[in-house]
């Protein structure tokens, strides 16, 4: 689990979701807190089709216009850190999802991703 997670709040412009993918090491999804609270999340694909044809320039009127409420999943699936990394890799190979934010008292302390159930299990399979 990666525990210091990058999240964005709803209002923000998009414009700052690209300057996460551009400059943060994440997981490709970015959780959105309200008052520290979960309330939806951003993945890359809700990113690139909501700029589709926008480009790369942080001037294109696209990355001001809409917020990150605009482009959300609400309502994300979640879990807390009593999950045993067995029921994150069944969720996770359901392939709906490709991440889980883990929550306490429904304030992210974590993310799982696809990657890092991988990794736990390699790394399990030396010992």
């Amino acid at each position: 689990m990666t525990t210091n997670v990058v999240c964005a709040s709803p209002e923000q412009k998009i414009i700052d979701i690209k300057r996460i993918y551009e400059k943060e090491k994440f997981h490709h999804h970015i959780p959105v807190t309200n008052n520290d609270e979960l309330v939806g999340m951003v993945s890359l694909i809700d990113f690139l089709y909501a700029i589709k044809g926008a480009g790369l320039d942080d001037t294109n009127t696209v990355y001001h216009e809409l917020t990150v409420e605009d482009i959300m999943t609400p309502n994300p699936y979640s879990m807390t850190s009593n999950a045993k990394v067995e029921q994150v890799a069944r969720e996770l190979a359901k392939g709906l999802i490709h991440a889980i934010p883990i929550v306490e008292s429904k304030k992210v302390v974590g993310i799982v991703s696809t990657a890092d159930v991988i990794r736990f299990f390699l790394d399990k399979s030396k010992n």
